[in-house]
């Protein structure tokens, strides 16, 4: 039986957790549970701390991680104590749990461990299942404002879908974990759709014809069992790119609400042009939040975009680290990803 009874410093508590669990980078589909039976377990252990916060749930195929980036550090500009829970982690493990863009405290994820480790020992879950319980302890235990949280893999079986967040939003649907996750674009969106919850609006980023009647499907009411409507909004109806310029590894973009056909521009610190999509889907969900009370302007937006790696510490996107010969670091890692990728290979001066 592993314990932890003389595991004392981080890093042999992070390497207990890496060699203990199932984990997907080292084993693949066989870490990836098939219900939330244990993440339920565990945060019934841990006093539900799930529903002590609230929340803000973002799936998809590409673009979640740097959707949950840009909307944290609008949401931390705004002043709200801000939690953000991503995955896989670049650099440290603490880097899948922040607060204000700090990574979470050693001591936290030490003492977490040495707490929930006889369950760890019962139920025998898998490692992103741990993280996930662990990101919610931590966020409740600091008493975020609004944590926004990225689904791992899927949605609907993605251990972080026992939350009822204030909005979800599903940045866009493609070839990925086919595995695990369907053959087909229609049935990989119904997994991706199952964060969708009755009653709370969803925000869709890219949609296309084989997808969108599975997000109004989900959304829809069901008056035999009492389900409510989920609002849904896609952000490409909402507003359009009406020009843009990258300059000074700035990407500088000019978007018209279609509202009411105001202009804007907004500055990203952010350069690959695959966030132009990622944008839209920000300003949906931003507007989304603002008719719920948050304080999530346009002003609060432009002022946070230009500073979003400062603000939550994000990598690998488009991220340049040397300059002649340029190298570029980027996490694009499926077909529709390297896609992105290329295309600003070719346009890159």
């Amino acid at each position: 039986m592993h314990t932890l009874q003389q595991i004392m410093t981080y890093q042999q508590t992070v390497d207990y957790l890496f060699s203990r669990l199932p984990m997907y980078s080292r084993i693949g589909a066989d870490a990836f549970k098939k219900d939330l039976t244990n993440t339920i377990r565990l945060c019934d252990a841990l006093g539900n701390p799930q529903k002590q916060f609230k929340s803000v749930h973002i799936a998809g195929t590409n673009g979640k991680g740097s959707t949950s980036h840009m909307l944290a550090a609008i949401l931390q500009t705004a002043g709200y104590h801000t939690g953000l829970y991503t995955s896989p982690h670049l650099k440290d493990f603490r880097d899948r749990i922040k607060l204000n863009g700090e990574w979470c405290d050693e001591r936290f994820v030490v003492d977490f461990t040495e707490r929930i480790q006889p369950l760890i020992d019962e139920i025998e879950p898998s490692f992103f299942e741990i993280t996930v319980a662990m990101a919610f302890d931590y966020f409740a235990n600091q008493k975020v404002d609004i944590a926004v949280i990225e689904v791992g893999l899927g949605g609907r079986l993605d251990s972080t879908n026992i939350i009822t967040p204030e909005l979800s939003i599903i940045t866009n649907i493609g070839y990925d974990h086919m595995n695990m996750l369907g053959d087909s674009l229609a049935e990989i969106a119904g997994e991706k759709a199952g964060i969708i919850k009755p009653g709370i609006p969803v925000v869709i980023g890219e949609v296309i014809p084989e997808t969108k009647h599975v997000f109004e499907s989900k959304a829809a009411a069901d008056l035999s069992s009492g389900r409510q409507v989920s609002p849904i909004f896609y952000a490409e109806e909402k507003s359009y790119v009406a020009g843009w310029q990258y300059e000074h590894h700035q990407l500088n973009v000019e978007v018209v609400d279609k509202r009411n056909d105001a202009h804007h521009t907004y500055q990203l610190d952010l350069p690959g042009l695959y966030q132009i999509k990622n944008l839209l889907t920000v300003l949906e969900a931003t507007h989304q939040l603002q008719l719920q009370g948050w304080k999530t302007g346009i002003d609060m937006v432009q002022q946070a975009l230009p500073h979003v790696k400062r603000l939550t510490g994000l990598n690998g996107r488009w991220e340049v680290i040397h300059h002649n010969p340029v190298v570029v670091l980027d996490v694009g890692h499926n077909v529709t990803g390297m896609e992105e990728i290329k295309k600003k290979v070719e346009l890159f001066d």
